[in-house]
């Protein structure tokens, strides 16, 4: 299945890509799409533990399960005043 990825903030700076799509095994779940694009791009394995994840706009942990065409959104924290 494929699943669209958004990247967002600091986060896509760092690893210069803000969107792709990604062919996951039906039945994968964040957790899994989290491990391929940690094994693709090395500075998410770092950040991963910081991160907040959503899935088609609602936020989610690593436990969900991913469906066809689903937009999941890698969201890094962010500071600012």
């Amino acid at each position: 299945m494929t699943v669209h990825v958004l990247i967002f903030a600091s986060l896509a700076q760092h690893l210069g890509i803000s969107n792709l799509d990604i062919d996951m095994p039906d039945g994968a779940t964040v957790r899994d799409a989290l491990d391929h694009l940690s094994a693709r791009f090395d500075g998410l394995s770092e950040a991963r533990t910081k991160l907040a994840t959503a899935v088609n706009m609602r936020y989610v942990g690593e436990g969900h399960l991913l469906l066809e065409g689903d937009e999941l959104a890698l969201i890094p924290p962010v500071s600012g005043g």
